[in-house]
């Protein structure tokens, strides 16, 4: 074996490792994290959080939003909790901003490990065949549309968009905008819910999860999806009209 190949296997080993460790980290801490980063758990110690949070509020904005973006980067569980946190310790305003800040930043970082681990995995997919070629520029073409579409709409999870938009080489710059725009509306919503959490674990209740698939709410975030794939639409319309 050749100097260039042994370094081309050597750089192989090293991406299928990133990516195995990234796999084997998000699996233990779904086993191990599932009960310490729960509602009981937050429930528990909110008095405790509040407290430091009066007396330190940099330090716990710094430290709450390291300890996100962390969880998102490794894609481990509670990243629904944290932004829970993140209303009950700071508010609507300017909650939302840290919680949408913190779990952007720890999807940019899972993004870039995720793309070197995946090296030229869209390469190898877009010369499987004409169809995948053609699935592939057609992905590449509308970028923006699938990218914001994805972040909107509340049934795709949101290690998934960053596993697939790594996994199939979207542009950097691309995936930050619309990650840190598209995750505004939802993490409004969730950030709304936390902070009446006080009030609702007082009560010995639990915070509706659910609220995002309200009507209310619902409607509005498909409507925002739907504007932001109607580029994509009227391409494809077109299209066919030209064929």
């Amino acid at each position: 074996m050749t100097g260039g190949q042994q370094g081309k296997t050597g750089r192989r080993n090293a991406r299928l490792a990133v990516l195995a460790g990234l796999a084997v980290l998000a699996v233990a801490g779904a086993l191990l994290l599932g009960d310490r980063i729960g509602l009981d758990a937050l429930a528990d110690r909110r008095q405790e959080l509040i407290g430091f949070r009066d007396s330190h509020y940099g330090l716990t904005v710094a430290g709450f939003m390291a300890v996100y973006a962390g969880i998102v980067s490794l894609s481990l569980p509670g990243a629904t909790v944290m932004t829970l946190t993140g209303g009950l310790l700071f508010g609507v305003f300017p909650g939302t901003f840290i919680n949408a800040g913190a779990a952007g930043t720890g999807a940019v970082a899972l993004f870039l490990l995720a793309r070197w681990g995946a090296g030229n995995a869209a390469e190898r997919l877009a010369a499987a065949g004409p169809a995948a070629h053609r699935l592939m520029a057609g992905l590449r073409q509308n970028e923006w549309s699938v990218l914001f579409v994805m972040r909107l709409v509340p049934l795709v999870p949101f290690f998934v968009t960053n596993l697939a938009a790594a996994t199939l080489a979207v542009r950097l710059h691309r995936f930050v905008i619309s990650t840190f725009l598209g995750i505004l509306p939802g993490a409004w919503v969730y950030t709304s819910v936390g902070a009446g959490l006080g009030e609702v674990f007082a009560a010995g209740g639990q915070p509706d999860l659910g609220a995002i698939f309200r009507p209310g709410v619902l409607i509005p975030l498909l409507a925002l999806a739907a504007l932001a794939a109607l580029p994509m639409l009227l391409r494809a319309r077109r299209k066919g009209d030209a064929a």
